[in-house]
């Protein structure tokens, strides 16, 4: 693979493009390695039992609205409340997330497997067993963000 790195002060958004004919694990972890490095996110604070939580984004796997809450799920499947809307986080947490419907967003590296679903959407499964759907108007933009067809 030919790199190509152009250092400027005056960047002030740095970004990298790679342009590929499929996806590899390589490629995948050097990716997750630049994300942390310009990563500005800070943790997103949580409640559960009462108790304010201070999490790291990347330690999240799926949030989603349930009710009139936004709700996210970490690896060990525990369940915490977060204060603002899903938009909003959406916006603030980065590459490694991905809205699969109106009312959910998962982080693409902690997903376990994608099946076809009932009426043109897909099932979605996390790595912590937690499962969603993709739904129809979001499933063209989740292919093209992991580089399916």
């Amino acid at each position: 693979m030919r790199v190509e790195c152009k250092i400027d002060a005056a960047c002030t958004d740095p970004r990298a493009v790679l342009y590929m004919r499929q996806m590899t694990t390589a490629v995948a972890e050097a990716i997750s390695i630049l994300e942390r490095e310009g990563a500005d996110c800070l943790p997103l604070t949580a409640v559960r039992d009462g108790k304010t939580y201070f999490l790291e984004p990347g330690s999240l796997e799926l949030i989603r609205t349930e009710g009139r809450e936004v709700i996210c799920y970490d690896k060990l499947k525990n369940r915490y409340r977060l204060d603002g809307p899903l938009y909003e986080l959406e916006h603030n947490l980065g590459e490694a997330f991905v809205r699969v419907s109106k009312s959910a967003i998962v982080n693409i590296r902690q997903i376990s497997h994608v099946s076809a679903g009932f009426n043109g959407s897909l099932e979605l499964v996390m790595k912590n067993g937690i499962e969603d759907y993709i739904s129809r108007s979001f499933r063209k933009a989740f292919k093209e963000r992991l580089g399916l067809k």
